[in-house]
């Protein structure tokens, strides 16, 4: 079975749809349907089958499918091992992160990077939290950089993925210019409108807690909007008050659209996490990249995958302490 049909499964499973499927694998139609049915061939039994909601996979595909991920992992893998041996830093790389990430941190932190290691090209991808994973387990990106939940981060996580919390980023109440001050405590804070984003979105993770560890109950909202922007926006109309990453808002602040209100209680906090897929063998370009993020993205107390403390100098050796 050529790794190319293996890819190209994969991405109709994924998909369910011929059509999708062939726009990530960038080939036509036509190409992903032959090579469907060569595989098919190949193995004598159909792998897809039609239904109301698009393709879905037969008894024979839903048995493939995951020989096909780890033959595939393993010719990556082999690949990473072969590079390895060359002692150059080479290959592309596809990183993942959220919005507000991407643009305070990554932006101005990547041209660094990639003048420090040209024989590397870096593409970056911009989604939430939750498409950020799927497209790490999919294979799409090779890292996510998210904020993290704490209930994951502590071990309630997926085991074929790796973390490492490589900052605190402080959360910040935000107010409008004219907004007057903040309650003294945070049971007359949460008697106050807020602006938060919708359920299931990371920054509400982040706001709910803050109240709950505090055994507050959540402020009642003024507005459920998609993205932390349309939060600093209504919060400097004056639709409320909001509880959001600094870095999200920064700008806001120094522009005098927003001002920063003490929170009162213990300063909250939200991990900024890099999350990647273990391996045997990481690509020495993948290597390179998470070794220098951790070292100069806003470090701060870390963690490894299981949890305990890099106290070592040699931070790649650190993110990969048995090669995955």
């Amino acid at each position: 079975m050529h790794p190319r049909l293996l890819k190209t499964f994969l991405a109709v499973a994924r998909s369910r749809n011929i059509t999708r499927a062939a726009e990530a694998v960038h080939l036509a139609q036509s190409s992903v349907s032959d090579q469907i049915q060569s595989l098919e061939a190949e193995l004598g039994a159909a792998l897809f089958t039609r239904s109301k909601v698009g393709l879905e996979l037969t008894p024979a595909g839903q048995a493939l499918k995951p020989y096909a991920e780890e033959m595939l992992m393993l010719a990556d893998e082999a690949r990473a091992a072969v590079h390895a041996t060359t002692g150059h830093t080479s290959g592309a790389l596809a990183i993942g992160a959220l919005e507000t990430i991407a643009s305070a941190r990554l932006a101005p932190w990547l041209p660094g990077f990639q003048a420090g290691h040209p024989g590397v090209t870096v593409r970056m991808k911009v989604a939430d939290s939750g498409t950020l994973l799927r497209q790490l387990e999919d294979g799409d990106i090779d890292v996510a950089f998210c904020f993290g939940r704490r209930d994951v981060t502590n071990g309630a996580s997926d085991e074929r993925l790796a973390r490492r919390t490589i900052a605190a980023e402080p959360l910040v109440l935000v107010a409008s210019a004219g907004q007057g001050t903040a309650p003294c405590d945070l049971a007359a804070l949460a008697a106050r409108p807020f602006v938060a984003t919708e359920p299931g979105c990371i920054y509400r993770h982040l706001f709910d807690t803050a109240f709950a560890e505090a055994g507050v109950e959540a402020p009642r909202l003024a507005a459920e909007v998609g993205s932390i922007g349309a939060i600093a926006r209504l919060v400097a109309a004056g639709a409320g008050l909001g509880l959001v990453p600094r870095l999200a808002v920064s700008d806001a602040l120094a522009r005098g659209e927003l001002i920063e209100m003490p929170w009162p209680g213990p300063m909250q906090t939200a991990p900024l996490t890099m999350i990647w897929r273990r391996r045997r063998v990481q690509p020495p370009a993948l290597r390179q990249l998470l070794a220098a993020a951790g070292d100069t993205l806003a470090p701060a107390t870390s963690r490894g995958e299981t949890g305990s403390g890099l106290e070592s100098a040699d931070h790649s050796k650190a993110l990969f302490p048995n090669n995955s």
